[in-house]
């Protein structure tokens, strides 16, 4: 288990708020792709279901805690909640660094502290908390880790794609092209990446069940890179 033995696991599910049956689920969820053989042994798989369920759950806190608010609204407080940031915030509170499986060169390049990381397995415990103790496990997970962050007191939030292009044009920039880079998935169901470009910075990357939201996250990505802010002053 990296830097803590798998005995102290016990600490680690302590802060997250579950104790669980199969605690191989864990593991797996605190297994970088640079420690596992294959990529399916590394967290990502859990990753991509944690990311569903987080998203479900928020949508369901922010739908209860802020009736009165528009469809627009509750949009922009759930991209700010479960942005990466947001994820690798709370992996920090739960202390994950310590217990994360992570290959020799990532380990010795900082990455127990590494935002990205810090945020997938956030993502990823609680898809393992999902399948370890179902949906109502991960929902008691997710509303004790982010309700405090749902009900701080804050400025209003624009959504990132204005907040990119009032930075670009505050800084004379053109405005920034979306383009979209991939599709993938049945029709039904379809699957979006798109790369926004800004003058004289590397494009960012964003994915998502249709190109507004794709767009959405790209600008986000964006923004999150760049250590934009995209509050409201």
């Amino acid at each position: 288990m990296g830097a803590r033995s798998r005995e102290d696991l016990a600490v680690l599910e302590a802060n997250v708020g579950h104790g669980f049956a199969n605690r191989g689920l864990l593991e797996h969820a605190l297994t970088h792709v640079s420690a596992s053989a294959a990529r399916p042994e590394s967290y990502e798989r859990l990753e991509f279901l944690g990311d569903r369920v987080l998203g479900v759950v928020v949508a369901h806190m922010l739908y209860e805690h802020f009736p009165q608010e528009s469809e627009g609204e509750l949009s922009r407080r759930l991209a700010d909640l479960v942005r990466k940031e947001s994820c690798a915030e709370v992996a920090e509170r739960w202390g994950v660094g310590p217990f994360m499986r992570l290959g020799d060169g990532e380990a010795q390049t900082g990455g127990r502290k590494k935002r990205a990381i810090l945020g997938d397995m956030c993502e990823a415990i609680i898809g393992a908390v999902y399948l370890d103790g179902g949906p109502q496990a991960a929902e008691a997970v997710v509303r004790a880790a982010f309700a405090e962050r749902m009900r701080a007191p804050g400025r209003r939030l624009r959504d990132a794609k204005t907040a990119l292009q009032e930075w670009a044009q505050a800084r004379r920039l053109a405005t920034p092209r979306y383009l979209l880079a991939a599709r993938s998935g049945p029709d039904h169901a379809p699957f979006f990446e798109v790369a926004v470009e800004v003058e004289g910075f590397e494009a960012a990357r964003g994915a998502g069940a249709s190109k507004r939201a794709a767009e959405q996250s790209a600008a986000q990505a964006f923004l999150d890179r760049e250590g934009i802010e995209r509050e409201d002053a």
